[in-house]
């Protein structure tokens, strides 16, 4: 028990882990800030880079956390710094997913595209077995959406009552005994994330074929696998800690020092600054800001438009600014709106297809083409594209076009 204990804190608190952590860490975050940065100087899509550099802060967000993680891991100091990295991961989630939304051109584009047709695939290994014979709707658009905005709320909520319990020593991370809070916060968690995952996995499929030119799969698969592979990263390493097959760390006097949860969160810390680096790089190609570039300044052939910090630091605050998220929230928890598709704004698409090229370019030639968002007056408010169709009630269309603005 003390080679493998001694061993432990030789690493976990070694400079040799530090450095480590550091090194992947501090490369993560320039790689990831020079793309911020030039999605901020290339800003000619605000509706669609607004979610990229929201999905892009992950990685410093992540990687710098979980360093200071790592090096204040004693005492539970860790917990406070993981939890604001858990908020963030609910809000990437959201922002991913309003992002395929506005590749396709939004709530009622979708509609147009994908009302009437059969869900597919209905099985059991998909959990979609129960929605075999029905069609789209708006409803299970909503859905969607909702599975990921109840992450959203869940986390920050759990965050909280985990900083609760554990200033009233009742939290310790790896401490499975009913009487404390770490197995019921990560039962609730467990069900939230899974949710979230679903409702983007059954999103995925609906609009896969829509989604194929802005290149889905390599943007699915980077965003999930920072947020749910690192979860079930976490989850596994506190059950080996529950299991016993990660030891504690014990003074010279046989005393415990750290926990195995406490071990077993340091592990998950060292692992996730290692992880960034790889998820800059990939989210790097995955949201490339050619796509909103002329491809000869991105390229290196001229310095490109001049760009002043003001402007960037404009860019960045509108950005940062939450209130399109709480408009979401009410237009899709609100019982008014249940009925009523969002329509977006129609000048959207001007601005973006002209400034942009790459994904934007490749994009104009599917059926959801730039020029469907000018075709979203002629689409009703439950999707389809009939003359006839009902118009919203009079109380309805001011706090809607309030959401809007």
């Amino acid at each position: 028990m003390s080679n493998s204990t001694s061993e432990q804190t030789d690493f976990l608190h070694s400079g040799l882990a530090y450095g480590i952590a550091g090194f992947f860490t501090w490369a993560a975050l320039f790689i990831t800030s020079h793309q911020i940065y030039e999605h901020l100087r290339w800003y000619s899509c605000p509706s669609e880079q607004r979610w990229i550099i929201r999905i892009l802060f992950i990685v410093p967000i992540y990687s710098f956390d979980s360093w200071l993680s790592l090096l204040f891991s004693s005492n539970n100091v860790y917990v406070y710094f993981n939890s604001i990295r858990d908020c963030y991961e609910a809000f990437v989630i959201y922002s991913f997913l309003s992002l395929c939304y506005e590749y396709l051109g939004g709530e009622s584009n979708i509609m147009a595209e994908i009302r009437g047709k059969p869900i597919r695939p209905t099985n059991y290994i998909t959990l979609t077995c129960c929605l075999a014979g029905k069609q789209y709707t708006i409803e299970f658009l909503r859905f969607c959406k909702k599975a990921t905005l109840q992450f959203c709320i869940i986390k920050p909520i759990m965050a909280a009552i985990t900083l609760l319990l554990l200033m009233r020593g009742k939290y310790e991370d790896g401490n499975w005994r009913m009487d404390q809070g770490y197995i019921w916060i990560t039962i609730v968690y467990n069900i939230s994330i899974s949710l979230a995952l679903y409702g983007l996995f059954l999103f995925y499929t609906a609009t896969r074929d829509l989604l194929h030119p802005y290149r889905p799969v390599l943007k699915f698969l980077t965003v999930k696998s920072v947020i749910f592979l690192s979860f079930w990263q976490g989850f596994l390493l506190a059950v080996l800690a529950g299991t016993k097959a990660i030891d504690p760390i014990y003074d010279n006097n046989g005393n415990e020092l750290i926990s195995r949860g406490t071990v077993a969160a340091g592990y998950q810390n060292f692992l996730i600054c290692a992880e960034m680096f790889f998820a800059a790089v990939a989210l790097r190609f995955a949201f490339s800001v050619s796509a909103y570039a002329d491809a000869g300044t991105v390229g290196g052939a001229n310095d490109g438009r001049a760009v002043t910090l003001q402007s960037i630091s404009s860019s960045l605050k509108e950005t940062m600014n939450p209130r399109d998220i709480m408009q979401d929230a009410i237009h899709n928890f609100h019982p008014q709106y249940q009925q009523y598709t969002q329509h977006s704004n129609p000048t959207r698409s001007a601005s973006c297809s002209e400034n942009g090229g790459g994904e934007r370019n490749l994009a104009s030639s599917g059926s959801m083409a730039a020029n469907n968002y000018s075709s979203m007056a002629n689409t009703g408010p439950y999707g389809d594209n009939t003359s006839n169709n009902r118009a919203l009630p009079s109380q309805l269309q001011q706090p809607i076009q309030l959401l809007l603005e």
